[in-house]
C-alpha cells in the first residue's frame, strides 16, 4: 500500500491526467484544487509536463469565472515547483496570453511568475530574446489593476539591469510601445516616468540609455510646465534621480537644478505655489544632505531663504516641510554650521519650533521633536568644544526650560510623543553639558531607570536607546558618579524588557 503522501501524489496525477485529456469536469478541478494544496510541489515536479500544464493554461480561456479560478489555484501551486528556465523556455506563449487575459487573477499569475524568471540570469535572457511577450509586459503597465502594473514595473526595472536589456528597451521598436502606453492617461504616463527613474538611478550607463530616449527630457518639460498638480508629481521622482551622483551630475548639466531654482524664486507671485513648493524644497533639503550644504546654500541662496520663511509662516503644511527640510539640513556637522551664520535668525527659529513642539497639533508636534533630535545630536568625535557649545546654545533657544519641556511631553500619555521626546534625550545624552543639566534636573535620573514609566514595547525600546546612550558615553561615570552609572550598566544589561521577579506574599503564621 502506498504511504498518505504518495497515494495524495497519485491522486493529483490523475487528475491532472484528466484535465489534460480535458475530461475533468467543474468538480474534479475543485477536487485537484485541493489535492494541489496538500502534496509539496516538489513531489510533483519530477512527474509534471507540458501537456499537464499547457491544458491547465487552455482551461483558462473558457468564460466561466469558477473554472478559471480554480485552474489559477492549481497553476499557482504547480508553478512554485518549476525551475523559472523551464516556465519560460516551455510556456512562453502561455504567459503571453495570460498577460492579455480579461480576467485580472490570471494577469496577477502570469505577472507573478515573470517577476521569478526575470530574477534568474538564466531565464532573463531568454525574456530579453522574447520582443512579444516584452511588448506584453509594457503593456500591463497601463492595466487598471495596480498590482499587475506594478508589478510590471518591477520586473521592467530588472530587466533593464543587463546591458541588453537595456538594448532590448531602449534601441527597439519596444520604446514606441512604451510611450504609447504613455498615452492612456496621466496615471499611467506617471508610472513610465517612475520605471524610467528607477532605470536611470542604476548607473550613469542606464541613465544614458534613458536620456536618449527622451523620456526625461518630457518629465523635466513636466516640472517646469504650468500644470501645479503635475509640478508636486514630478518633482518627487526628479528627488529620487538626485539621491545618485550620477543622477545629480546630469540634473546640474542639463542646468535642471537652477530651473528648480527659479521655480522657487518665482513661486513668490504664484498664487497655487502651495501645492508644489514643499515638493520643491524638499528637493534642496535632500540634495544639500548628499551633496554639499554649503555648496548647496551658498550657490542657491533662494533655499534656505525659502525654508526659513515658511518656517516662521502660519501655515502649518509649511511649517511641517520647513521643520523636515531643518531636520535633513542639519542631520550633518557642514549643514549645522550653516544654519549657525545664520545666527539670530536661526535661534529665535529654534524658539519657535520648541514652541511649535509643546504646542501644535500632534502630528506636526512629531515632526519637530525628530528635528530637533537631529539638528542636536552630534557624534562624539565630532565634538569639538566649539560645535558642544554650539548645540547648548540650540538646546537653550528652544526654550525658557527645554528640559523641562521635553520630560513634559515624555510623561504624555501619547507613545508617539513620549518616544519623540525620549529621542532628543537620547540625541544630546552623549554630550558633556546636556548629562550636567540631566543630573541638575531633580529627579530626572530617576526617571531615566525607572523602568514602570514605559507602557509599551516602543517605549520600552526607546528608553533603553537612551540607557545605551548615556552608558556608551565616555563622560558619564565621572559627571552621573558611581552610583547612578551603576544603575545605568544595570539597566542595560537587564535589556529592554526586563520585569523584576515578585517575591512570593509570606502566608500568615508562617516561620
Amino acid at each position: 500500500m502506498l504511504p498518505g503522501g504518495a497515494k495524495m501524489a497519485e491522486a493529483v496525477m490523475e487528475l491532472l491526467e484528466r484535465a489534460a485529456r480535458r475530461e475533468a469536469p467543474l468538480e474534479e478541478l475543485r477536487a485537484l484544487r485541493l489535492a494541489v494544496q496538500a502534496v509539496p510541489p516538489a513531489a510533483l515536479r519530477a512527474r509534471l509536463s507540458d501537456d499537464h500544464l499547457g491544458a491547465l493554461f487552455a482551461l483558462l480561456s473558457v468564460n466561466d469565472r469558477e473554472q478559471v479560478s480554480a485552474c489559477v489555484s492549481i497553476l499557482e501551486r504547480l508553478l512554485q515547483a518549476l525551475d523559472p528556465v523551464y516556465i519560460i523556455q516551455n510556456l512562453r506563449e502561455e504567459l503571453q496570453k495570460g498577460l492579455f487575459h480579461p480576467d485580472d487573477s490570471v494577469k496577477i499569475l502570469t505577472i507573478s511568475q515573470i517577476g521569478r524568471i526575470v530574477e534568474n540570469s538564466d531565464a532573463v535572457t531568454e525574456i530579453i530574446n522574447s520582443p512579444e511577450l516584452l511588448r506584453q509586459i509594457i503593456n500591463c503597465i497601463g492595466g487598471e489593476k495596480i498590482a499587475v502594473a506594478k508589478e510590471a514595473i518591477k520586473s521592467l526595472s530588472r530587466i533593464a539591469q543587463t546591458q541588453d536589456g537595456l538594448e532590448a528597451l531602449f534601441v527597439s521598436s519596444l520604446l514606441s510601445d512604451l510611450k504609447n502606453v504613455m498615452a492612456t492617461n496621466d496615471v499611467v504616463r506617471y508610472r513610465v516616468y517612475e520605471l524610467i527613474i528607477e532605470i536611470s538611478s542604476v548607473s550613469a550607463d542606464s541613465l544614458n540609455y534613458c536620456a536618449n530616449s527622451g523620456l526625461i527630457s518630457e518629465l523635466i518639460g513636466e516640472l517646469t510646465g504650468d500644470d501645479v498638480l503635475v509640478r508636486a508629481t514630478c518633482i518627487e521622482m526628479v528627488t529620487s534621480l538626485a539621491h545618485t551622483p550620477h543622477g545629480r551630475q546630469y540634473l546640474a548639466q542639463q542646468g535642471i537644478i537652477d530651473k528648480i531654482s527659479n521655480i522657487i524664486v518665482g513661486a513668490e507671485s504664484d498664487p497655487f505655489s502651495g501645492f508644489y513648493l514643499p515638493g520643491f524644497v524638499k528637493f534642496f533639503g535632500n540634495l544639500a544632505v548628499v551633496d554639499s550644504p554649503q555648496q548647496i546654500c551658498e550657490r542657491y541662496p533662494v533655499f534656505m531663504e525659502k525654508v526659513f520663511e515658511m518656517a516662521e509662516s502660519h501655515d502649518p503644511t509649511m511649517i511641517g516641510v520647513a521643520v523636515d527640510t531643518l531636520g535633513i539640513l542639519g542631520s550633518n556637522v557642514e549643514g549645522k554650521q550653516v544654519l549657525q551664520k545664520t545666527r539670530s535668525r536661526f535661534q529665535n527659529l529654534l524658539n519657535r519650533i520648541g514652541h511649535q513642539a509643546k504646542n501644535a497639533p500632534t502630528e506636526l508636534r512629531l515632526r519637530c521633536l525628530d528635528a530637533i533630535s537631529s539638528l542636536l545630536y552630534l557624534p562624539p568625535e565630532q565634538q569639538t568644544e566649539d560645535l558642544l557649545r554650539m548645540t547648548e546654545s540650540w538646546f537653550t533657544s528652544l526654550s525658557s526650560q527645554p528640559l523641562e519641556l521635553f520630560r513634559s511631553i515624555s510623561t504624555q500619555p501619547f507613545p508617539d510623543l513620549h518616544c519623540g521626546a525620549l529621542r532628543v534625550f537620547t540625541a544630546i545624552a552623549n554630550q558633556p553639558w546636556a548629562q550636567k543639566l540631566m543630573l541638575d534636573s531633580p529627579g530626572f535620573v530617576e526617571y531615566v531607570v525607572d523602568r514602570s514609566v514605559e507602557p509599551d514595547k516602543a517605549s520600552k525600546d526607546a528608553k533603553y536607546e537612551l540607557v545605551k546612550a548615556l552608558v556608551n558615553s565616555k563622560t558619564i561615570a565621572e559627571i552621573f558618579g558611581n552610583q547612578y552609572y551603576l544603575r545605568l550598566r544595570a539597566y542595560l544589561r537587564e535589556g529592554p524588557y526586563y520585569v523584576k521577579a515578585v517575591s512570593t506574599t509570606a502566608v500568615e503564621g508562617a516561620e
